[in-house]
């Protein structure tokens, strides 16, 4: 590159100079999307993201640094592609821990850039100079800092490499190294900031180059063994396909290139062995008519005596969130063997798995690959999955009647959604009662759809935010969410002026967190009087989300009836950004969810009486 024109400080073209130089690395990595929040040590990043907006890198501003991760945070998990978040230094850095634990416990790529001031002025008492290398760490897959000194002290080989390396750790290196999130800590000393003047010559430079060569991800190099090399593979099939046994999927956490390959082969384990199918409702895989996946476990697992006994498993992803399924899995005892895609870590909270192998389903299946498609399932397994279907349709039938749109519930939007929802379109749940109602009592016959739903840590931070991230990355998402959790970031409206997608956010309003009215928190009525359950649990809030939806100018509609979710629906389709509000009562959904697990054993009990709503 050229010399700046005179007039500027030497020191802020080194920085402008050196902050090009690592985005541009990135960008031949793979980098396509960034986000920006405000600051003035991250200036030459700022500048430089700007400048290399015209060659094809995707620029986001965001006021607030938690929601910027959590944006990021979607397109990632969208994508399966690591964005990058650019903040300032100080306690910015320390908002973005939130979506580092997400991304850490969910395997979802993410680059954190923080600008920092040099070493030099570490414990001075130097103004916004923080141990903010520490903040992150525990969460993160890698720490990478810039030179002590300041980025621009670095050659550009150096930097170079140091993109590299944040690159390949965000992205995952092998099952034993999932992508998740990377803190790249970069200090920047004095002078920052470039005139006027002097960045138009930067621009008209980087204009006569021409566009900047983006092109195969440099971190394809050096990957390691090979997934089945690092899986250690079992040299013959450790299952016996002419015995019965039962498939559980998990959560989704593998990319979506990959998905249809994964769909393929579990087809393939279907039809050879008959096993029949337990689907989390984050899995991806209900509604797959090849698969028949069976999506109401969670509701007949209590009576275990009721069911056909099974002595192996095969088990794919995180474990579900039902608990009924957990504790039958830790009942059933035999051989269990859990795949998990691209990631080794411990997956296995209930210690029932004899051996964890993280290639993934393709790569540890493809050894006896021929063996599937030979042969076909023994009578004993057949019989066996006509009775897993034959509580699975008893079970559906009874929530079909007792979760009708005349009576606003939890339990009977999740149904409702989940078949009126567009066929291809993805949905988002929030954490607590939404992924739950989802897992009970969405239809697993309804279309199939990918399900967003951070299990990792299960937090309500970001939730908007998130959820505008993945819309962006998916083109069009609905997201189901309660009260406490879209208030807990506000914020998230901002992204409406700026999103290149549509988000239709279905908004729960029960008064508080309903989550708690599940749990054996809430006293008796002697104990009432002293024990304030709402305020101490609940926690309603006095805020109307239509108003602060309507003051970022955000289409709002508020339902009278559940009957009414389908107009809605078609409604908000063509807005790019809408909030659809229907009100429930949350002591009254939480003593309907528990009738229903009461009287849903299996086909041989009869139902409890109707539950008549006060």
């Amino acid at each position: 590159m050229s010399p700046i024109p005179t007039g500027s400080p030497p020191g802020a073209e080194a920085n402008l100079r050196a902050a090009l130089t690592l985005l541009q690395a990135l960008r031949r990595c793979g980098l396509r999307q960034l986000v920006l929040c405000p600051g003035s040590r991250s200036g030459p990043l700022a500048v430089a993201a700007a400048l290399l907006e015209p060659f094809g890198l995707m620029l986001t501003t965001a006021l607030d640094e938690r929601s910027a991760a959590f944006f990021a945070l979607g397109l990632g998990r969208g994508d399966g592609v690591a964005a990058a978040v650019v903040t300032t230094s100080g306690t910015a850095v320390a908002n973005l821990l939130p979506a580092a634990v997400e991304a850490d416990y969910s395997a979802i790529p993410l680059l954190l850039l923080t600008a920092d001031r040099p070493a030099q002025l570490k414990g001075t008492g130097a103004n916004q100079t923080v141990n903010q290398e520490q903040f992150l760490w525990g969460s993160c897959r890698r720490l990478l800092q810039g030179d002590p000194s300041g980025l621009a002290a670095m050659e550009p080989e150096a930097i170079e490499l140091l993109a590299l390396s944040a690159w390949e750790a965000a992205q995952g290196k092998g099952p034993e190294r999932p992508a998740g999130p990377v803190h790249l800590n970069l200090p920047f000393d004095e002078p920052l900031h470039l005139g006027g003047e002097a960045l138009i010559a930067l621009a008209r430079e980087l204009a006569s180059a021409g566009q900047w060569e983006v092109g195969q991800a440099l971190a394809g190099s050096a990957l390691g063994r090979s997934p089945a090399e690092a899986a250690g593979l079992a040299p013959e099939l450790p299952f016996d396909l002419d015995r019965p046994g039962v498939i559980v999927a998990g959560p989704w956490r593998g990319d979506r290139a990959g998905f249809e390959a994964f769909v393929r082969l579990l087809a393939l384990w279907r039809r050879r062995s008959g096993w029949p199918l337990l689907a989390d409702g984050l899995s991806w895989l209900r509604g797959l008519p090849e698969l028949g996946a069976i999506g109401g476990y969670d509701l007949f697992l209590e009576d275990p005596a009721a069911l056909p006994p099974v002595d192996q498993v095969l088990r794919l992803g995180p474990l579900p969130a039902s608990r009924r399924l957990q504790r039958w899995l830790t009942a059933t005892g035999g051989l269990q063997l859990l795949i998990s895609e691209g990631d080794e870590r411990p997956l296995d909270p209930l210690g029932c798995a004899q051996r964890q192998w993280g290639c993934g389903l393709v790569a540890w299946s493809d050894q006896w690959r021929d063996h599937l498609a030979e042969g076909a399932p023994a009578s004993a397994s057949l019989d066996q999955a006509a009775q897993w279907q034959a509580l699975e349709a008893h079970t559906q039938c009874l929530l079909d009647r007792e979760l009708h749109p005349a009576a606003a519930s939890e339990p009977a939007l999740a149904r409702q959604l989940s078949r009126l929802v567009a066929e291809g379109v993805a949905v988002m749940l929030a954490s607590s009662s939404p992924v739950r109602d989802w897992e009970s009592f969405a239809d697993p016959a309804a279309p199939p759809r990918r399900i967003h739903g951070l299990r990792g840590a299960s937090g309500i931070d970001g939730t908007l935010s998130l959820a505008a991230g993945l819309a962006q990355s998916e083109g069009r998402l609905v997201l189901l969410t309660g009260d406490l959790a879209l208030l807990h970031d506000t914020n998230g409206w901002l992204w409406h002026r700026q999103l290149r997608a549509r988000l239709t956010v279905v908004l729960i309003q029960n008064g508080g967190g309903g989550i708690f009215e599940q749990l054996p928190i809430r006293p008796g009525e002697a104990a009432e009087a002293w024990l304030d359950f709402d305020r101490l649990f609940a926690m309603p809030q006095p805020v109307d989300p239509l108003d602060l939806a309507v003051a970022h100018g955000v289409p709002v509609r508020r339902l009278n009836e559940l009957g009414e979710l389908a107009a809605a629906l078609a409604w908000a389709e063509p807005l790019t950004l809408a909030l659809i509000e229907l009100r429930t009562d949350r002591r009254r959904d939480a003593a309907l969810r528990q009738r229903l697990r009461r009287g849903l054993p299996g086909p041989d009990r009869r139902m409890a009486p109707p539950f008549a709503p006060s």
